[in-house]
């Protein structure tokens, strides 16, 4: 792999902020147990409530000015890229430049494509053209635009994001074709429900696409969300991410839970993500998948109990 990655190890959250004051709340909270970053995640329609990724960042913007913010992820495919890139330009002048856009295809719920007009099967190709018109109208230069899913005559996006060329674009998915578009177009991943063995071949994938596609990638970024329960006994971390994790996916979640997520007691799952930062990973995202009412324990714990750990 000959990626260059970040050298810094950033850790942050996802989370939502359904008020005002949950919002003030959970940028004072991050800020106090020392996390870098806030990310929210995105669905037109879920199995749990889920509130709007942009506006929710918006309103965490205001009340920090040290945290990153990100989204993991947005799904680019479900909107017309030309006002997705209107307002994250402006969240990105309004964070002042410490904003991170994740996207994704999605797909594990096809009603939300259908009600929003497109075809599940033309999400990757949507994504694919998407991106690079972003960046397009993020340099502040007319642009016009004449390709498969949208087609218009020059227009100049004003003002510029506060990044020059626009905030950097990180990528989630996990497949051969979403890898290839990573390498080809992304300026980061941001995986998910992946093994530490799967995140090394996704970066030597990516690594691959670079090439192929003669890229001068001067920093790449490193991401991945990591579910994680803590509790002294592995099988009640087991139940309570089991549990969660089912609800807010409609589904069985308990083989995928064991596999995917960090269990158990501070040093097991330090050792967890220590396995991911050997094998790459520069930026962790912490998922608490329990229940709501001990969220706020778990990522305290995680601050004072597993990040000293991943500091020796």
């Amino acid at each position: 792999m000959d990626l260059p990655l970040d050298p810094d190890f950033r850790i942050g959250f996802i989370t939502g902020t359904p008020s005002k004051q949950v919002a003030q709340q959970t940028a004072a909270r991050a800020e106090e147990l020392g996390y870098d970053s806030v990310w929210v995640g995105d669905h037109v329609a879920f199995p749990v409530p889920i509130l709007d990724p942009l506006l929710q960042l918006a309103q965490l913007a205001a009340y920090s000015d040290r945290l990153m913010l990100g989204t993991a992820v947005f799904l680019l495919p479900l909107r017309h890229p030309v006002p997705v890139a209107k307002q994250v330009a402006t969240l990105d002048l309004l964070c002042g430049g410490r904003l991170i856009f994740g996207v994704g295809v999605g797909g594990e719920f096809p009603h939300e494509y259908a009600a929003c007009g497109v075809p599940i099967e033309e999400r990757g190709a949507r994504l694919s053209e998407a991106i690079p018109l972003l960046k397009r109208l993020w340099s502040g230069e007319a642009v016009e635009q004449a390709g498969r899913f949208w087609s218009f005559p020059s227009v100049r996006m004003l003002p510029a994001p506060a990044q020059p060329g626009g905030p950097p674009v990180w990528c989630g998915g996990r497949s051969e074709a979403a890898l290839r578009r990573i390498g080809s177009m992304g300026d980061g991943w941001v995986s998910y429900v992946v093994t530490p063995e799967h995140y090394v071949e996704g970066l030597e994938r990516i690594a691959k696409s670079v090439r192929a596609c003669g890229r001068d990638v001067t920093r790449f970024g490193s991401g991945h969300l990591l579910f994680i329960c803590i509790d002294d006994r592995y099988e009640k971390a087991l139940d309570a991410a089991s549990d969660h994790l089912s609800q807010r996916y409609a589904m069985d979640f308990r083989g995928p839970a064991r596999k995917y997520a960090a269990l158990g007691r501070p040093e097991d799952v330090a050792q967890t993500i220590d396995s991911f930062r050997r094998a790459g990973l520069r930026h962790l995202i912490v998922d608490p998948v329990c229940r709501a009412e001990v969220r706020d324990e778990q990522l305290e714990r995680f601050a004072r109990e597993v990040r000293p750990l991943l500091q020796r």
